[in-house]
């Protein structure tokens, strides 16, 4: 009948840890790559977005 007691401080530390931990490992994904994949990455960016645009129809005017 009686659930399991928790200590609410130890709780919110942990929830705060976890959060860091998962903001930690998004900056290391963003920030953490070398000047080589950072150029390949916006060089393929740039590529899909200029087919993009070479596919789009004119308005009429």
């Amino acid at each position: 009948m009686t659930g399991d007691v928790v200590n609410l401080r130890r709780a919110r530390k942990a929830k705060v840890r976890a959060d860091k931990a998962n903001k930690a490992e998004a900056n290391r994904i963003a920030f953490g790559r070398t000047k080589a994949e950072k150029t390949v990455t916006r060089a393929a960016n740039n590529r899909v977005a200029k087919d993009h645009a070479a596919k789009r129809r004119e308005p009429e005017a």
